[in-house]
């Protein structure tokens, strides 16, 4: 095992409580504090706008941080000044936490220095193996996951009750001074790291295979790629143009997926007009990271659904039963937003579980658990838990009194589709990306957590039609509950469509030699 992975994990346990820490007191925070200029009727809604809205940037831009770490400044340089940059963000929540745009700036400065870091510390884990220790990746990276959800459980049961009984100063203060003991600890193993070299200007990089595969003439045959990456572009700037309807974020979202799907499908469909201009080395390499994508695009619903423990299910939660706890005599009640505590314990318990017990009682019975199998599951018991919170809240909407304990049971099973799908799809993610592209493939899968809250956002603007309410209103389900079950069919859907997928992906090994 490298000695020097002592320091990135415990850099990510800090940094991860720092999030984690702020991000699960936000929604909460607005509705009570930040929003109070609203009327109450739509306070939920628009905190719910603002926190999917942040979950957009945080996951956008490791395009940026992937893309500046693979062509410049490297993996370890690009990780320390963004995440001074992270540390700004949180001095800012707590210094303005009663000023609108102060705070607003402060969440900027948290999405571009977390999601400039988050491609880049994965795939420095990955950095630090070659083909001889390669087998001990998985156990890493599972070591890695464990330890984000080691910090993400402390942070979630302590920051709510810091934020009730101690303010918001304090309660976003104390995740900045974590962020900041995360940085030095990260500096402190510099010079024990295997520090790879941004990779120089690139002839034959993605970008130019892609660009000379649409452009290219061949004798009889008409160009249909550029046509079908035309019609991307050209919904782009009618996604665009619908900004003062739809909103920047969506509009922009949304153009970005429409590039990015369109483009790749035009590519893949003339790529082979790329060989001759461009070793057969980069072509393929193109090819694969275009499946990967189509890996990637499908995991999208499951992110709908995870993010949402964070917004909707704490709205839900406002609305039920508080229960009440007696310690040594005296009562503790459970706080809404706490309940989100249940999510890394159990993550805690279940990735040594699967591991150690179910993996290998599977594969005694002759089956293999491979990566897309256990992604395959993971986003059905993510569906089922949907499911599960949309019957409490029909329950809810019939007049029953509900105690918070009943989502107990949707965390579980929403918490093990997350183990058999985000843990497993950051060691797929770099072990499939081509050696050259490690930071952005990973920028990539986290830009598909973006693509998952554009889904949410698309949903929540559409249910403040006139006709989509008439139309809820008459299947007798309420409107939150009927977004869930419609959440949970999507889902369904997407595992569907990504089990038969599986069926013909074929795995690479791309670890350092």
């Amino acid at each position: 095992m490298p000695r020097q992975i002592p320091y990135i994990i415990a850099n990510e346990g800090c940094e991860r409580f720092s999030f984690y820490g702020m991000r699960n007191i936000l929604t909460p925070f607005l509705i009570s504090t930040l929003l109070m200029f609203l009327p109450e009727a739509d306070r939920a809604g628009e905190a719910k706008h603002i926190f999917h809205t942040f979950v957009i940037g945080v996951y956008f831009f490791p395009l940026l941080g992937g893309w500046i770490a693979d062509r410049f400044f490297g993996k370890y340089n690009t990780v320390f000044w963004m995440s001074l940059i992270y540390c700004a963000g949180h001095a800012c929540l707590a210094a303005f936490d009663d000023n609108l745009n102060g705070f607003y700036f402060g969440l900027f400065l948290i999405a571009l220095g977390s999601g400039g870091i988050k491609p880049l510390v994965a795939s420095f884990v990955g950095d630090q193996f070659d083909q001889t220790n390669k087998h001990r990746a998985k156990q890493v990276f599972d070591a890695f996951y464990w330890m984000i959800n080691f910090g993400s459980f402390f942070a979630s049961l302590l920051m709510p009750y810091f934020l009730k009984s101690y303010g918001p100063s304090v309660a976003f203060g104390i995740p900045g001074i974590l962020m900041f003991i995360a940085t030095f600890i990260f500096w402190l193993g510099k010079r024990k790291y295997v520090h790879v070299p941004p990779a120089p200007a690139n002839p034959h990089s993605f970008m130019r295979v892609s660009r000379t595969a649409l452009l290219a003439h061949k004798p009889g045959s008409t160009r249909w790629g550029l046509g079908i990456a035309s019609v991307g572009a050209v919904g782009a700037l009618i996604s665009l143009a619908m900004s003062p309807s739809w909103g920047f974020v969506i509009s922009a979202c949304t153009a970005l997926v429409l590039v990015i799907a369109f483009g790749g499908w035009g590519t893949s469909i003339q790529l082979e007009r790329a060989r001759g201009s461009h070793p057969d080395e980069a072509v393929d390499g193109v090819r694969a990271v275009l499946r990967i994508l189509i890996v990637f695009a499908l995991v999208t619903p499951f992110w709908s659904l995870f993010d949402q423990k964070a917004s909707t299910w704490i709205v839900q939660a406002n609305s039920m039963v508080q229960p009440t706890f007696n310690f040594f005599g005296s009562d503790f009640k459970f706080l809404p937003a706490q309940m989100q505590a249940l999510n890394p314990l159990l993550v805690m318990i279940l990735i040594p579980f699967n591991n150690m017990v179910l993996f290998p009682a599977i594969a005694r019975m002759g089956i293999e658990v491979t990566a897309l199998r256990r992604m395959t599951a993971g986003i059905v018991f993510t569906a089922l838990a949907w499911v599960v919170i949309g019957m409490i809240q029909s329950q809810m909407d019939g007049g029953t009194p509900t105690s918070m304990m009943w989502q107990i049971l949707p965390y579980a099973i929403l918490t093990m589709g997350e183990v058999l799908v985000s843990a497993t799809g950051l060691e797929f993610a770099y072990s499939q990306a081509p050696p050259s592209m490690k930071g952005t493939i990973m920028s990539l899968w986290y830009l598909a957590v973006t693509v998952g809250s554009l889904w949410v956002l698309i949903v929540n603007k559409s249910v403040k039609n006139d006709a989509v309410v008439g139309y809820i209103s008459e299947s007798g389900i309420g409107v939150i509950a009927f977004q869930m079950y419609f959440f949970a069919a999507f889902a369904l859907v997407a595992a569907i469509i990504f089990g038969w997928y599986a069926t013909r992906y074929r795995m690479t090994n791309n670890y350092r030699v």
